[in-house]
């Protein structure tokens, strides 16, 4: 992570975004700007809970991991997207783990200083408000999505949300990814496996050198039904 020493960007994407109300004068000192390389971490889960963030470009994946070591992806973030605001409302440690898929750009806050300069602030206990319902909604609709909708969706909507625009690729092909894969939209790891080789035979994706390339956006889009893991 590296700050972005320019306060000509920062204030471009507080106005982008309309968040000038949100961040009044006495806490605009306080915010900084980052880049994030993809893959690069954000937070980790259990790790001491310090700092908000403000999700301004790019793409995030949010995991847990069990007792025995078992990763579970959670939901996939884009802009404007908060991290760290359940840890602030209930003062706890990092409850998941937030990791770049994409380059990041991020505007970083202590606690600290959102304690001393907006801990009563309406606007941005409103605006606190709204993201968080906003992830309770996602997390309802990704629940009803498992259920309703047969795995050829499932799994379409969560390569969709993987993909990486510059290079085609979608995944690296790692068994335990896979595993990961479902778990994440409630399958069996046989029967994820029968419905990446129908997606090839379709011509939708390539398997690669241990890698899932992308091959036809819009038949996946298709599949996908417009619902995706986001």
């Amino acid at each position: 992570m590296r700050e972005i020493t320019s306060e000509k960007q920062l204030m471009e994407y507080i106005n982008t975004y309309k968040l000038e109300s949100v961040f009044k004068k006495e806490l605009l000192p306080h915010l900084s700007l980052y880049d994030v390389d993809a893959g690069e971490r954000l937070c980790s889960q259990g790790d001491a809970s310090h700092c908000l963030y403000i999700l301004m470009k790019g793409k995030v994946k949010v995991y847990t991991i069990s007792p025995e070591g078992k990763t579970l992806v959670l939901s996939f973030k884009q802009p404007l997207e908060v991290i760290g605001d359940i840890e602030y409302v209930q003062d706890v440690d990092i409850m998941n783990t937030v990791e770049a898929v994409s380059p990041l750009v991020v505007i970083g806050i202590p606690y600290k200083r959102l304690k001393q300069h907006a801990s009563k602030d309406p606007q941005l206990l409103t605006f606190l408000l709204e993201m968080l319902t906003k992830k309770f909604c996602a997390k309802s609709n990704s629940l009803s999505f498992n259920l309703m909708y047969p795995v050829e969706v499932r799994l379409a909507s969560y390569l969709l949300s993987i993909f990486c625009e510059e290079s085609h690729l979608v995944m690296n092909q790692k068994t335990e990814s896979l595993k990961d894969i479902a778990n994440l939209i409630g399958t069996t790891y046989r029967h994820l496996n029968r419905v990446l080789q129908k997606f090839v035979a379709q011509g939708v994706i390539e398997k690669k050198k241990g890698s899932i390339i992308l091959k036809d956006k819009e038949k996946l889009s298709c599949l996908a039904n417009d619902n995706i893991y986001e």
